[in-house]
């Protein structure tokens, strides 16, 4: 820097570089250079996370969507009245017993050995008894159960087939690897091939995948006991977490006084928000479980558990929306004589509910896709029966995913695809629905 005496000496002050001169234009070719590669590595890193996503999602469609559609083969079963004696000649209690006692294995079997009648060695014979679904008892069952008058009659039905069938029409297993190497032997190939000549093989919409729960053969598998499970479980939830969490950001907004206590709730608050789920799922196996004695695999406890989960987020999203209310607001309805109960309840609160329920349906669904705390509580029993209420063991939809994808039958990976495709439609149109909410009732302030 020029020192004083300088000046008065007539010294010059150091001259800033010229803009065109060719140091200058170095460095701002240097500069372009280094945003034009922020711009790139930005780009790069877009593009990939864009193809990492494209590459799991259509994996899991690619998957999938053969998991929306099942084979079945057409029998003609004739309901033997030897076999089906017992019905004949029971009533009351001992008739229900003989409906769930008849073996109507034996009527797929005489039908199929009827199509195959070359089919003699033991072995053969019972590669053919393996082609359709154990659940096919359960068909036949219903339908004598409704009609008895069946009894003696031959009819002719579409029958679920086997999942190592399935799996062969699908193009899952190939013809091409060595017998040894798949489920489906040459002889059972042999005898897809030719009951699909003959037009008694076909693929349909699987809608028992809606409408049926969970079981240990993935073509009787279904994901409406996890969806049931589920539903009870969020209802527990939002009944639980959405008044305590809005009645929460009321107060710590509008009511509470500054000190260190607030302080130190307010940050326990956003810690919370930030907690790993597991932990939660310990507190509610401690707590609900061990202390209050719930039963296990239940919504009840499932929903009390992701209850506190949600809790932080429901609360942080309302004391924002209700943060954003204008002052002039709370002034104007204090102005008219309101109480600070009126000016809350009467005013801020259906003004900021628009915020509020968007964070709350971030919530949910944040909670709907959690499998970590429903793990802890036991909520990954085996059940096959439909939840009726939230005192019945259940599971839910994401941790039926987790034990179907544990599941050696190759039949289970696509029936899990087909559930994360299904999860995955629940979260885009909560989320959706969250963005819809905010944009249609969201004032401009």
């Amino acid at each position: 820097m020029s020192k004083p005496e300088d000046l008065e000496k007539g010294s010059k002050l150091p001259q800033p570089t010229a803009w065109k001169s060719n140091e200058m234009l170095k460095r701002v070719k240097g500069r372009y250079r280094s945003e034009g590669r922020f711009k790139a590595m930005g780009f790069a890193a877009i593009c990939a996370a864009i193809i990492a996503l494209v590459l799991l999602v259509g994996s899991i469609f690619l998957t999938g969507i053969a998991g929306f559609s099942q084979t079945y083969v057409k029998l003609d079963i004739y309901f033997d009245p030897a076999v089906l004696e017992e019905i004949q000649t029971s009533s009351g209690e001992d008739l229900e017993n003989a409906f769930i006692s008849a073996n109507y294995a034996k009527l797929t079997q005489d039908s199929l050995r009827k199509l195959f009648p070359e089919v003699k060695s033991r072995r053969e014979v019972f590669r053919l008894f393996q082609f359709v679904s154990p659940g096919s008892r359960t068909q036949l069952q219903n339908i004598v159960r409704e009609d008895p008058g069946v009894i003696g009659k031959t009819q002719s039905l579409w029958i679920l087939a086997a999942d190592d069938v399935d799996m062969f029409v699908k193009g899952k297993i190939s013809r091409n690897v060595a017998q040894s190497d798949r489920k489906v032997s040459d002889l059972q190939i042999g005898w897809i091939d030719s009951l699909s000549a003959d037009g008694r093989l076909v693929k349909r919409f699987n809608w028992r995948f809606f409408s049926s729960g969970d079981s240990r053969e993935p073509e009787l598998a279904g994901i409406w006991g996890a969806t049931v499970g589920s539903f009870y479980t969020l209802l527990v939830t939002l009944i639980v977490a959405f008044p305590i969490g809005v009645l929460a950001a009321i107060y710590l907004e509008e009511f509470a006084p500054q000190n260190k206590i607030t302080d130190i709730i307010e940050v326990n608050i956003n810690n919370l928000a930030a907690v790993p789920s597991i932990v939660f799922g310990l507190l509610g196996l401690a707590i609900f479980l061990n202390v209050f004695q719930f039963p296990r695999s239940a919504p009840v406890v499932g929903g009390l558990t992701l209850a506190l989960m949600t809790l932080p987020t429901i609360i942080i999203a309302a004391r924002a929306a209700i943060k954003a209310v204008p002052p002039s607001i709370r002034d104007a309805a204090t102005g008219l004589g309101a109480s600070p109960n009126q000016v809350v309840f009467h005013h801020v609160l259906p003004l900021s509910m628009p915020g509020i329920m968007t964070g709350t349906i971030i919530g949910m669904a944040q909670a709907l896709g959690e499998t970590a705390p429903l793990l802890m509580i036991g909520m990954v029993a085996f059940v096959v029966d439909i939840p009726q209420g939230i005192f019945d063991a259940s599971t839910a939809l994401p941790v039926q995913i987790f034990l179907w994808a544990d599941s050696p039958e190759r039949a289970f990976v696509e029936k899990t695809s087909a559930a994360i495709i299904v999860l995955l439609a629940f979260l885009v149109t909560m989320n959706g629905l969250a963005i819809w909410l905010r944009q249609k009732f969201e004032r401009r302030w």
